[in-house]
């Protein structure tokens, strides 16, 4: 089957799906998409998620046929992502309940700026906050992390460590004491505190 989809703010075509394909595989191995990890294949681990129209999803459970039509944002186009969100006003204050479909739909990457790859972006603010905080280590589970994490401060702009600990709950690091990754997050919202 052909699925057409849009991943990062460009529309997307997969030929020669088959049924049992999941979106990971599509993303890394027809996409060219290599930050979503394969770990686990059971969406137990989380190193695979990306938002699905908003959503945080493990891309493992994702059939691909199931994102016809719809808005795929990996952790590849997530600071231009975040950056759109912030300049449009939406959420970072807890004013909302996420991304609405409408507004990820006209969500668009940028020309000259690479959303397939990253590069040429300025990082997201948790993307930043994970660097400065040092919460980056072996790096497999960062992307699924910087996904969780970035749609938790979209949702709530302060939140309690026990929010932050129920959002990351999904995603396994195995090198941390997870301190690190926890104070990226209170880092990354204090920061989004300071600019509104």
């Amino acid at each position: 089957m052909r699925v057409n989809f849009t991943v990062n703010g460009r529309p997307q075509e997969a030929d020669d799906v088959w049924e049992g394909e999941s979106l990971l595989y599509v993303l890394r191995e027809r996409m060219g998409l290599p930050g979503s990890k394969n770990a686990c294949e059971q969406g137990e681990c989380g190193s695979c998620t990306v938002r699905l129209d908003g959503v945080p999803v493990c891309s493992c459970l994702v059939a691909a046929g199931q994102v016809e039509g719809r808005e795929v944002v990996t952790v590849e186009g997530l600071a231009e992502f975040a950056k759109e969100r912030t300049e449009h006003g939406s959420c970072g204050t807890g004013a909302c309940g996420g991304t609405s479909l409408d507004a990820a739909k006209k969500w668009q990457a940028r020309p000259g700026q690479d959303s397939q790859t990253g590069e040429g972006v300025e990082l997201s603010p948790i993307q930043q906050a994970f660097i400065d905080a040092g919460a980056v280590q072996c790096g497999f589970c960062t992307p699924g992390l910087l996904i969780a994490a970035d749609e938790l401060l979209e949702r709530q702009s302060d939140p309690s460590d026990q929010d932050i600990r129920e959002a990351l709950s999904g995603n396994l690091c195995r090198c941390t004491g997870y301190e690190k990754i926890l104070d990226a997050v209170r880092l990354a919202a204090a920061r989004q505190g300071e600019a509104v």
